[in-house]
């Protein structure tokens, strides 16, 4: 008997303290910038993780918003992310390309992307200029060193694997220069 009730409550014990650890968890407040993509790299999990946590259905955070973060995600999110990333581009399109910069306010720029994005009233859209014969246009991209964006416009100096990534200043298009980089069409 006396076997049995200690067997009994380490077994609770155990479970208790395993539960608590997966309770803990940190509030998380977006700033200007923040992508759930470099959230999810800041706290070692992924935007799947993220996602579920807070219950949101796209990729679209704003600035303010409280994102919970769970503590225990950093020992299995080693684990996850590994799958997470296998899984979400396993089947999709990687190409290397060799990306430019290009801003709203050029000399003769109309601002206004093929897709009709008005880029002079979005500063901050994630937007890449691109071959439509390589990405084509609306799909939905992830940029190495940018995030994740649309293909939403065509640029004449754009054929074959190169693309243009919108900034929203000239200083910023200095800034990125040319670089070679991977993008993954996700849609």
């Amino acid at each position: 008997m006396k076997k049995a009730i200690a067997a009994l409550f380490t077994a609770v014990v155990c479970f208790s303290f395993a539960h608590s650890s997966n309770a803990a968890s940190t509030t998380y407040t977006v700033k200007k910038g923040d992508t759930l993509w470099k959230i999810a790299n800041t706290y070692k999990t992924t935007v799947d993780n993220i996602k579920k946590w807070n219950h949101l259905t796209s990729n679209n955070i704003t600035v303010g918003t409280k994102l919970i973060i769970q503590s225990s995600s950093t020992a299995t999110a080693k684990n996850t992310s590994t799958t997470s990333a296998v899984n979400s581009t396993a089947g999709k399109k990687v190409i290397v390309v060799k990306a430019t910069a290009y801003t709203a306010s050029c000399k003769g720029c109309s601002g206004v992307t093929a897709l009709g994005i008005n880029l002079k009233k979005n500063p901050n859209a994630k937007v890449i200029a691109v071959d439509p014969k390589v990405i084509p246009l609306g799909s939905k991209v992830y940029v190495e060193g940018y995030g994740q964006a649309i293909a939403a416009d065509k640029g004449s100096a754009n054929k074959g694997n190169r693309i243009d990534v919108f900034v929203p200043s000239l200083q910023s298009a200095r800034n990125w220069g040319v670089r070679t980089t991977k993008v993954t069409i996700l849609q």
